[in-house]
């Protein structure tokens, strides 16, 4: 099967599709809709993906464009003769797609296209609805964008959801410390106690985010509650891992705090190195006001890590409370630092709620497997594009 793939840019999920592709029967062609990076991917593109010449990838998505790309992915699919467009997010590269009059289109959704974009105003639910209406078949990676997307018209019939997922080979607890006896039951996937050693040689609990700093992922949200549990517990750290738009108010906040001395600052981590970051932690936190499955939060539990995320539908597929991690009252920094101050308190919870969420990792996020169901949707949206006629 010929398959063209159109992303919004090159990112780690880009890559890992791509490469996952890369090793199948399939060929596949990558077409980019904007030139500048969004989310920092080191890695090149996969061998054997081919990138067809086209008028997209070298500026940020326009709207007063559209009829021009879409003109011009005629030409690349005469060219091409493609099977099957994979295409998302759905107000851009999917819209695209469908404008090109090119079917059959598998649209996905990445989450926030469905869970913000579609209602910022008229316009993007409307483009939102005629994509939906008119897509071949829909991906998603959690059942609340599934429900958002039949509200915008797709039929639920032709919907597939699956996790994205995690390599649970790279992402695994750290190794057993020696000469520690565990029950020959968690040997596998313990994480034991670990701490940081502060600046004055007091041992550190560590809470860890590497969500975006873009206003949907509310970092800002931990920043203002770190300083408060910093203010009442001198061993409280915080790693922070990347960078965003929202930088400068998120270092005000730390440092009008007084907390900017317990923070640190890893900026952008190749994937290969990321394990590591996840296992210098105690707590995982994810302050998203907006998600899919994430797969930040599907790193950490498969690294063996609790987790303390938002309350919001797509995390509550993931956490449940008490069990695997812990949930917060969204954007409620206050709640979120008498919850931070209330886990730290209870280390055997944590030690069970670690096992709990690499067995969860195990059963929901393992990408091996989650990767076939969207081989199987390929399938079936070339079978009920021939059935339609």
């Amino acid at each position: 099967m010929r398959i063209i793939y159109f992303s919004q840019s090159y990112g780690p999920h880009d890559h890992r599709f791509l490469s996952a592709l890369a090793k199948s029967s399939h060929e596949v062609y990558y077409l980019k809709l904007e030139g500048h990076q969004r989310a920092t991917e080191d890695r090149p593109v996969p061998a054997g993906i081919r990138m067809p010449r086209w008028a997209g990838g070298r500026k940020a998505f326009r709207w007063r464009d559209v009829p021009r790309l879409a003109f011009d992915l005629r030409r690349v699919i005469r060219e091409v003769k493609p099977d099957l467009i994979h295409a998302g997010p759905v107000q851009t590269c999917a819209f695209v797609s469908i404008l090109s009059g090119f079917r059959p289109v598998l649209t996905m959704s990445w989450g926030f296209d469905l869970m913000q974009d579609a209602g910022r105003n008229w316009w993007w639910g409307s483009v939102t609805r005629y994509t939906l209406r008119r897509s071949t078949s829909f991906v998603s990676d959690a059942r609340v964008t599934r429900e958002r997307a039949i509200r915008y018209g797709m039929d639920p019939n032709r919907i597939t959801v699956f996790p994205w997922g995690v390599d649970l080979r790279h992402f695994k607890p750290r190794p057993p410390l020696r000469g520690r006896s565990q029950p020959a039951a968690s040997r596998k996937n313990a994480r034991p106690a670990r701490r940081i050693t502060g600046q004055a040689g007091q041992s550190s609990f560590v809470l860890f985010c590497n969500r975006s700093w873009e206003p949907r992922y509310g970092v800002e949200v931990l920043a203002h509650a770190f300083v408060n549990v910093a203010r009442r517990d001198p061993s409280m750290r915080l790693i922070l891992l990347g960078a965003g738009s929202r930088a400068e108010t998120i270092r005000k906040i730390l440092v009008q705090g007084g907390a900017i001395d317990r923070v640190q600052f890893g900026g952008h981590v190749q994937q290969a190195n990321l394990p590591g970051w996840y296992r210098r932690a105690d707590l995982f936190i994810s302050p998203s006001h907006v998600d899919g499955s994430s797969v930040s939060l599907m790193e950490a539990l498969a690294c063996g890590l609790p987790a303390l995320v938002s309350d919001i539908p797509a995390n509550r597929e993931w956490v449940d409370e008490g069990v695997d991690g812990w949930l917060f009252p969204d954007g409620n920094a206050e709640a979120l630092a008498e919850k931070i101050l209330t886990i730290k308190t209870n280390q055997r919870r944590m030690t069970q709620a670690g096992l709990a969420a690499r067995a969860i990792a195990e059963k929901k996020a393992d990408w091996s497997k989650n990767f076939t169901c969207l081989l199987m949707a390929y399938e079936g949206a070339v079978q009920g594009a021939v059935q339609r006629g």
